[in-house]
């Protein structure tokens, strides 16, 4: 990883990177929000089926090389690879911080 994240989302990136479902969960509050391309996944087992089913089959795993803060959020952008059409993909990823935990985490291409 070459950007400077804040700790939740870097351990959110490591485990990404180990395709770990229960290291990408642990950052996130129980009652997160991942938004992914417009679609919601409620909570943290809504958010584990995502991964389950749409993240680790693919082995995507997302590289970030560029963050900044927007209007109070986490902006991370990079490119995520897999084995998916069109991969690799370059990917926004904003992330919404509570007590230095992931509350929200949108998506999109």
């Amino acid at each position: 990883m070459s950007v400077d994240l804040p700790k939740p989302i870097a351990d959110y990136v490591e485990a990404n990177a180990r395709l770990d479902i229960d290291g990408m969960l642990k950052p996130f509050l129980p009652d997160a929000v991942f938004i992914d391309n417009g679609k919601h996944f409620e909570g943290q087992s809504a958010i584990r089926q995502l991964f389950e089913e749409e993240v680790i089959p693919v082995k995507a795993i997302f590289v970030p090389d560029a963050v900044r803060e927007e209007g109070g959020d986490v902006v991370v952008e990079g490119p995520a690879h897999g084995d998916f059409p069109g991969s690799p993909l370059r990917f926004t990823y904003r992330f919404t911080l509570v007590h230095g935990a992931i509350k929200t985490l949108e998506t999109t291409v």
